[in-house]
């Protein structure tokens, strides 16, 4: 039986090697990592799914920062890697990763950002890219998979930043 667990449970290295897996050793090279810079996953909105004591996938969520050219700092959470071990893909595990996190956010009224495929997030989840035209981040990303989803997502031009010192 699979079973959703805190991340924190499952040994950090096995995360890093599924990550690996899923994403591969270039993975650090991606702008999101920039943007977890510093910081550490939010523990209530990080999860990982395993059976019979193996780590079938994972879900992080990271605390970032929208800086507004208008003076603007707004808190949002950053959702992803969301891995799932390769022989698992299209099992519906990633997908029962993210509602588990998105629940959780939502319950705590958190507005969510994400890099990622805007039809899959779109249809299942609720993500857009109508509000982040104008955002900035450290590194390279496709526009139309700069997503976001929440009531006070802003939708004025700024720049997505780690956030080191506040928690969500």
């Amino acid at each position: 039986m699979v079973e959703l667990v805190a991340i924190e449970t499952v040994a950090a290295a096995a995360v890093e090697s599924l990550l690996d897996r899923a994403f591969g050793p270039d993975r650090h090279a991606r702008t999101a990592y920039r943007l977890r810079a510093g910081t550490a996953p939010l523990r209530e909105l990080s999860f990982a799914l395993v059976e019979d004591g193996a780590l079938l996938g994972t879900i992080q969520c990271w605390p970032v920062r929208f800086l507004g050219d208008d003076g603007g700092d707004i808190p949002l959470v950053l959702v992803g890697p969301v891995a799932v071990a390769p022989e698992r893909q299209q099992s519906g595990l990633g997908r029962r990763l993210t509602a588990a996190a998105l629940a959780a956010a939502d319950s705590q009224g958190l507005d969510l950002m994400l890099v990622g495929d805007p039809e899959y997030y779109g249809r299942f989840f609720g993500f857009s890219a109508a509000a982040t035209a104008g955002w900035r981040l450290p590194g390279p990303v496709e526009r139309h998979r700069l997503l976001a989803r929440g009531a006070g997502v802003p939708h004025v031009a700024g720049e997505i930043a780690p956030r080191v010192t506040a928690a969500a």
